[in-house]
């Protein structure tokens, strides 16, 4: 609990006896710097409640709270704000409590619902880019807060294995190929996927210039031309299950795999279970038919079959076309069944989708609430913004692409070059300081990803994120090796108990309040499925213990009982770095 926490229901005790008054909230604030006091209440919001003079009202209530609750020393009222004082026990109190907790802030038990974080989802056409990290990082992200707060979290993710952009890469390597695998080209092998996917749409660019110089209409050009009439005729057969074409198919795929497989490795994310498109594009054509013999779904003159949800602000839209064929949306309500049934505890899904899919995914949790499964209310769009670099926007086709394991060897070049322009680095072997690289480089990047709100658009700058001052990742780990450092040069046992009894300097105090408030952050997280609550509540933390480093000694210090006070007390920021770092995936040097 926190001390605002704490004191709320003393304060609304308080003004049920003074004015038989049942107050339902309590507007606290950090107190002024140039007034006494740890935590102040805001008296006007009170006024609708009760009535009379701001600061008189606030004097009464200071005085009830001076006699009533231990943990206040005195109070002063400044116009309408009650400022409090705590005693100094209350603090070495709390930090007793929990000074032995090493994963203080995360909730034990997980709760009997499961809910699944879905992230990544890639295409096994061509590698992961710049805003397949955005994705995972906060994907992953989500599912390790929701696991802090005490949910159970199934990490999942959809690839989208099968359909005419598969076709391309591989009608492209067939024709160009000459048979270049992995292994021959020394190339990963969605980058290899990937430069066919980019020869396809060359030559198809081609071939639609050629026709348009010949008199052949552009929209009709780009319906002609023959490469393209290829692939879709390559889908056909793959849709048959012709056997060449299959065993092409899950060849080339198996090549994407494989590169995924290490970048995932390389960004430090994970999975618990997978799905294929090319197993469940089929799915959720019964769960329609079902849907329209109960009214859900409505069927057109042509024998397509559709949803009104104009009532509902939105418009009519399609789940099944005239032929009898799936469209996304019916392949996406079939999966969210199917994996009920797989995981039959899960009571909710958090999907990390890009926010160009915002209007999909209302539909889609919309049709599922429609028919009737109650764990549609606890649908959630992890929706974000795109991300640009400094050089513009990203075209996958055109092989413009900021490429993701390109981008985590450059997060690493980076951090090399600055530590090393730094000169921080004395007596470390060349394998420790590739480590660090890695370390710092991933650090910076996620830090500076994820510190941003999901809805925001970001313009990422590598060489910024690297940075050992400011609200960056490396700044929070200097600051973590640093508490590390103090913690290797103490000459005595740090768990010796404290003394309950001694005064506490400011900026401890200031300390203490800021690890207080770890626990609701991770909950306040969860609710809203933001990892850069925790991002800046780190940074506010480390901010926090740098003024306290910098005003109070440590191992300076000559009395033995603070001394021993301040390493603990370092010592439990260091693992509250530690634990918020792990719910954004970035790790922590022990030295720096």
């Amino acid at each position: 609990m926190s001390l605002q926490n704490d004191l709320t229901q003393k304060v609304i005790e308080a003004v049920k006896q003074l004015y038989q008054v049942d107050l339902p909230t309590v507007e606290f604030q950090p107190t002024r710097k140039d007034f006494e006091g740890d935590i102040t209440v805001v008296v006007f919001p009170m006024l609708r409640y009760v009535k009379g003079n701001p600061a008189a009202i606030g004097g009464q209530i200071g005085e009830y709270l001076e006699e009533h609750v231990d943990e206040v020393s005195k109070c002063n009222v400044v116009q309408g704000f009650l400022n409090i004082v705590i005693e100094d026990s209350y603090y070495l109190n709390f930090f007793n409590s929990i000074k032995e907790e090493t994963d203080f802030g995360y909730v034990k038990s997980q709760s009997d619902d499961a809910i699944m974080v879905e992230y990544s989802s890639p295409n096994t056409n061509k590698p992961l880019h710049l805003g397949h990290i955005r994705n995972n990082l906060l994907g992953y992200s989500v599912a390790e807060i929701l696991k802090a707060s005490g949910k159970k979290v199934y990490k999942t993710q959809i690839i989208n294995d099968r359909g005419i952009h598969i076709c391309k890469s591989m009608l492209a390597w067939l024709k160009f190929g000459e048979g270049e695998t992995p292994e021959s080209s020394g190339l990963k092998g969605d980058h290899l996927v990937g430069k066919y996917y980019v020869a396809f749409d060359k030559v198809y660019k081609e071939q639609i210039s050629e026709l348009i110089e010949s008199g052949t209409p552009k929209d009709k050009a780009e319906k002609e031309a023959s490469i393209l009439l290829e692939a879709q005729e390559m889908l056909r057969k793959w849709e048959a299950g012709d056997e060449e074409v299959v065993a092409l198919w899950k060849k080339m795929n198996g090549w994407v795999y494989d590169g995924f497989d290490t970048t995932y490795k390389n960004l430090g994310v994970d999975f618990d279970t997978l799905y294929y498109e090319s197993d469940t594009y089929l799915l959720g054509r019964d769960v329609v038919k079902d849907g329209l013999e109960r009214g859900v779904f409505f069927k057109k003159d042509d024998g397509s079959v559709w949803i009104d949800l104009t009532e509902e602000g939105l418009d009519e839209k399609i789940v099944l076309r005239s032929d009898g064929t799936a469209v996304y949306m019916t392949q996406d309500i079939g999966t969210a069944i199917q994996r009920v049934t797989d995981f039959p505890d899960i009571n909710g899904m958090v999907y990390t989708v890009g926010n160009e899919q915002d209007y999909h995914f209302k539909v889609l949790f919309l049709i599922l609430k429609k028919l009737g499964y109650s764990w549609a209310e606890q649908l959630y769009h992890l929706s974000y913004g795109m991300v640009d670099l400094p050089s513009g926007k990203m075209k996958s086709r055109e092989g413009t692409v900021v490429d993701a394991d390109d981008l985590i060897k450059n997060m690493e070049d980076t951090a090399a070059s600055i530590s090393q322009e730094l000169g921080k680095l004395d007596g470390y072997s060349e394998e420790e300081k590739r480590q660090l690289y890695r370390t710092i480089g991933l650090g910076a990047l996620k830090y500076y990803i994820l510190k941003v709100d999901p809805k925001k658009r970001i313009l990422f700058n590598p060489e910024e994120s690297v940075d050992f001052q400011g609200n960056t990742g490396p700044f929070i780990q200097y600051t973590y090796a640093r508490i590390q450092s103090i913690l290797r040069k103490a000459d005595f046992n740090v768990s010796t108990a404290l003394d309950m009894t001694m005064d506490l300097h400011e900026k401890e105090k200031e300390l203490l309040k800021q690890i207080q408030l770890f626990p609701e952050t991770v909950q306040l997280a969860a609710e809203n499925f933001s990892p850069a609550l925790i991002a800046n509540y780190t940074y506010d933390l480390v901010k926090e213990f740098n003024s306290f480093y910098q005003q109070v000694s440590i191992l300076g210090e000559t009395d033995d009982q603070k001394k021993n006070f301040r390493v603990q007390l370092s010592q439990k920021v260091g693992e509250v770095i530690r634990s918020a770092f792990h719910l954004l995936g970035i790790d922590v040097p022990e030295r720096m």
